[in-house]
């Protein structure tokens, strides 16, 4: 230490070392309190925000189950209604519903009908199924237009008609077409089988 500094001290001792007193305390108040304090509250605050974040998770997850099982509702209320209202009560239903209308639409488009066959698949009870098909199979002879025509009626049409395949065949010598289609509906199935 230099002589000056020697003399400063000893001359202020009375005033520096209070101070120097007091800046260690404060250090230690500091090491010992302050700073503790300040990491646990960093850390408080981290684990605020992370419970928030979770919060929002969890509140996300909540939204969207709620959907899930309003949407569940939502279908299972469609589906019911569409058997119900859409779907041939049984297979003798399903016939009445395709034997005239199918027909009537072919007089209607002007095309000729030329063969029918169908085929009844009820549902199996191994498959646990509440439907049975029925399977039509109609020759028709027309001109492009009118087949075009038939087709597109039968596919806007209220009964409950699937087409699965088309074959359009030319005739020989005319302009006449040769239009295979075949179909499905189901209806609803009894739970004996019936």
């Amino acid at each position: 230490m230099t002589p000056l500094v020697k003399r400063v001290l000893g001359e202020k001792r009375a005033v520096i070392l209070p101070l120097a007193v007091a800046l260690v305390a404060n250090l230690f108040a500091y090491f010992i309190v302050v700073r503790p304090l300040g990491t646990k509250s960093a850390g408080a605050a981290d684990r605020a925000a992370a419970a928030g974040n979770e919060l929002r998770a969890a509140d996300y997850q909540m939204a969207a189950a709620r959907a899930l099982v309003a949407g569940k509702s939502s279908a299972d209320e469609e589906l019911s209604s569409f058997y119900q209202k859409v779907l041939p009560a049984n297979q003798d239903a399903a016939r009445r519903m395709t034997y005239a209308s199918l027909p009537a639409l072919a007089r209607r488009t002007n095309v000729r009908y030329g063969a029918r066959t169908t085929e009844i698949e009820a549902g199996s009870r191994e498959r646990d199924t509440r439907l049975g098909r029925m399977a039509i199979r109609m020759v028709l002879q027309g001109d492009y237009e009118s087949l075009r025509q038939f087709v597109f009626e039968l596919e806007s049409a209220p009964e409950f008609v699937i087409i699965d395949d088309v074959t359009l065949v030319e005739g020989t010598g005319s302009d006449e077409l040769t239009l295979t289609v075949n179909m499905s509906t189901y209806y609803r199935v009894a739970a004996d089988g019936a």
